[in-house]
């Protein structure tokens, strides 16, 4: 990968951005799902950094996780203390150049910053949709971004970038649109989910519906399911680490003295940090949103869904450049698995890079800081060419 190493500069922020709205799929026209339903109206709220050139041709597609949304990056406010979710890399002179490229995010369907989702408004009802909101798959999800794309009058993309679940977009984009994605870039991703992702994610939703306040996914008119929403954030955040990034921070020290209490509160750091991420997850996410994502993910299989089994079959007709990139700590999406999609991508004859950052952070190292990744981000983009 020693191609791709160059010296990235820290760069500085894009500074004050719009989160933007498209609706489509208006009735009688509604989105046709995978679930052999289909939905309508849909809106997709989205955010773009840089400034589009005259061919169009200088476009990336950054795709968020479970948990993210479209603001990847820059303030709404200039009162704001946090950035977007990608700061880091997306930005003037960072890994994704907002100098170079015109960088588009947009937040997935079924989720609760904007798009629509289970919380958003049914027209039938008048009322959230709740449970009533159809199933979703990663492909339903890249139908409506690619509504967006053509809202835009886009027709080419140079790049996509995604990790996690925003890296299953990046490969379901590269096989249903190939004549479409120039480059992709995967990050901490998989072709499918193991049992043992599957199982963490069934343990996550069940906290959730065993929630007394679930009411089976109606209750926006009274309380939340919070406890159970915090429980399953806790879950997935222990997979979202790694152990020796959990030794490292905490190891077992003691939360507030030096003896143990002999009691059931949150003696451990790890327990009170755990608790924290869980209860500050509450603020910003939906109960039921969780579980539709989630779900989708379990769904998400390429090989069955493109190659009749056969993860070769399902890149046949891809035609982009990639980088894949894997963490050593990540254990939710370990190497194994960015290895095989590497695999059956050479087997036809693709273009195809493979990085293994080594990383104690564990499945989250994506975003973290790291100057490999920028470095490595930014090569690869230098070799994918444009016209201005």
């Amino acid at each position: 990968m020693s191609e791709y190493i160059e010296q990235n500069q820290t760069g500085v922020s894009v500074g004050i951005v719009e989160k933007q709205f498209f609706t489509f799929a208006m009735p009688p026209d509604k989105l046709k799902l995978e679930s052999k339903t289909s939905i309508g109206p849909v809106t997709i709220a989205y955010e773009t950094c840089g400034t589009l050139n005259p061919g169009k041709s200088n476009v990336i597609l950054v795709l968020h996780a479970l948990s993210g949304d479209s603001h990847m990056a820059g303030y709404y406010d200039p009162k704001d203390t946090k950035p977007g979710w990608w700061d880091i890399m997306v930005g003037p002179g960072k890994g994704i150049d907002t100098d170079k490229y015109f960088v588009i995010c947009s937040n997935i369907i079924g989720s609760c910053a904007g798009s629509t989702g289970p919380s958003s408004i049914n027209p039938e009802t008048n009322k959230e949709y709740g449970t009533l909101f159809p199933h979703i798959t990663i492909g339903d999800m890249v139908e409506a971004q690619k509504a967006l794309i053509d809202h835009l009058k886009i027709n080419s993309i140079l790049s996509l970038i995604g990790g996690s679940i925003g890296g299953m977009q990046v490969l379901e984009w590269c096989v249903r649109y190939p004549d479409m994605v120039k480059s992709a870039i995967p990050l901490a991703t998989t072709t499918r989910h193991s049992a043992l992702a599957i199982a963490f994610n069934e343990v996550a939703r069940q906290a959730i519906m065993a929630d007394p306040n679930w009411n089976e996914g109606h209750y926006y008119s009274g309380k939340k399911p919070g406890m159970g929403l915090a429980i399953a954030r806790m879950i997935g955040h222990i997979t979202y680490l790694s152990d020796e990034s959990m030794r490292l921070k905490f190891g077992r020290k003691l939360q507030n003295s030096s003896a143990l209490s002999f009691e059931f509160g949150a003696e451990f750091q790890v327990e009170s940090y755990l608790q924290h991420q869980g209860n500050k997850f509450i603020e910003r996410f939906d109960a039921n949103s969780f579980l539709y994502i989630t779900k989708a993910a379990d769904y998400f299989d390429l090989a069955e869904q493109y190659g009749s089994g056969s993860l070769v079959n399902a890149f046949s007709k891809c035609k982009s450049k990639f980088l894949v990139i894997s963490y050593t700590s990540d254990w939710l999406y370990p190497t194994y698995q960015s290895k095989e999609m590497v695999k059956a991508m050479k087997k036809n004859d693709l273009d195809v890079s493979f990085c293994e950052i080594d990383a104690q952070w564990g499945h989250d190292a994506f975003l973290l800081p790291s100057d490999r990744l920028d470095n490595l981000i930014t090569g690869f983009l230098r070799s994918v060419s444009f016209d201005t």
